[in-house]
């Protein structure tokens, strides 16, 4: 279930981000937001997949609407982009974002986020032996597939 103090939060934060851009409010762009925020929050989805959510739902929107506001929502700071090898783009919602890296198995292609804290230890040491304060990283890890009955690689 959608929490909907998050989503009205994520509205309005967006709402002064258009304001502060000079861009239109319109319908269809908050309704980017209920859709992407409705998802669980560990759910990537491409815009392919909310153009289809969106439309068994009765919204009218185009595509080229979605990839506009995902973009705006992108720059807002209210979603994630990733890029994953061979996919196309999926996004994620920002403000219940934690830090975290992927897993994606190349053979059913599902995406499973982890987190170590090893992983800072590791962007610690790199940091100070380049004198540099690290201030992001993106750790993207691939694998085979080696779950007997993947119920994921049934799918496909």
């Amino acid at each position: 279930m959608a929490d909907k103090a998050l989503i009205e939060k994520a509205k309005k934060i967006f709402e002064n981000f258009l304001s502060k851009q000079g861009s239109r409010k319109t319908p269809e762009r908050f309704s980017v937001i209920d859709e992407l925020y409705s998802l669980p929050e560990d759910e990537h989805m491409d815009v392919e997949g909310l153009f289809l959510s969106m439309r068994n739902k009765g919204y009218t929107i185009s595509r080229a609407t979605i990839y506009n506001t995902l973009d705006l929502l992108v720059e807002s700071g209210l979603a994630v982009k990733h890029q994953f090898k061979d996919k196309v783009a999926l996004y994620e919602q920002a403000l219940t974002y934690k830090h975290h890296d992927h897993h994606v198995c190349n053979q059913c292609r599902k995406i499973r986020e982890f987190s170590d804290p090893k992983i800072n230890e590791i962007k610690e040491i790199v940091g100070k032996s380049f004198q540099s304060a690290i201030t992001s990283h993106a750790l993207v890890l691939y694998g085979d597939c080696e779950i007997e009955n993947c119920e994921n690689l049934q799918e496909i």
